[in-house]
């Protein structure tokens, strides 16, 4: 059983905790993580999404996830890493680039600089089919396909890969 800590509107801990499956309260949020880790060459590390999760063999970011009771965004987002793609993520080489507020949460976005060989992964297999090293253009590509989630922000996350942000 997974409980998330809930948070107000203002994104204050309310001393509340909620049960994962249930839809929340309105009024009440919760936490999540997106990673996104990026390699010297500018590649961006991918996963694909079992055929059995939300967003069915769906190619997503490196990682994401809800906080559980206790975690802050840094710790979800090591934790989520750890979990998903058995990576011991380098929290120093990355930031929350921003936080997107949905319907029932605040969604951390994390870049991460970080070289990873692939055959170091260790895919938890209740959520992640495959993972691979991909180009900006080729997430695009997969996007218009259909094959990767078109979130909002990839135009964003990109310019700032090309800037000095993070090779600077």
């Amino acid at each position: 059983m997974e409980l998330w800590d809930v948070y107000n509107k203002h994104r204050q801990k309310t001393g509340r905790t909620h049960k994962r499956g249930i839809p929340l309260n309105e009024g009440d949020y919760h936490l999540v993580v997106h990673v996104w880790i990026v390699n010297d060459q500018r590649e961006y590390l991918i996963q694909k999404r079992q055929p059995w999760k939300t967003m069915p063999n769906m190619w997503d970011c490196s990682a994401a996830g809800s906080a559980i009771v206790g975690d802050n965004s840094e710790q979800a987002a090591i934790r989520e890493v750890k979990e998903e793609i058995g990576v011991d993520l380098d929290i120093n080489k990355g930031q929350v680039l921003f936080t997107h507020r949905f319907s029932c949460g605040f969604d951390d976005i994390w870049l991460v600089k970080q070289n990873i060989d692939l055959k170091d992964l260790k895919l938890q297999y209740e959520e992640v089919a495959e993972a691979k090293w991909v180009t900006y253009d080729q997430i695009k590509r997969m996007v218009t396909e259909g094959r990767f989630i078109n979130y909002h922000y990839l135009n964003y996350i990109n310019e700032l890969i090309n800037s000095d942000f993070l090779f600077g």
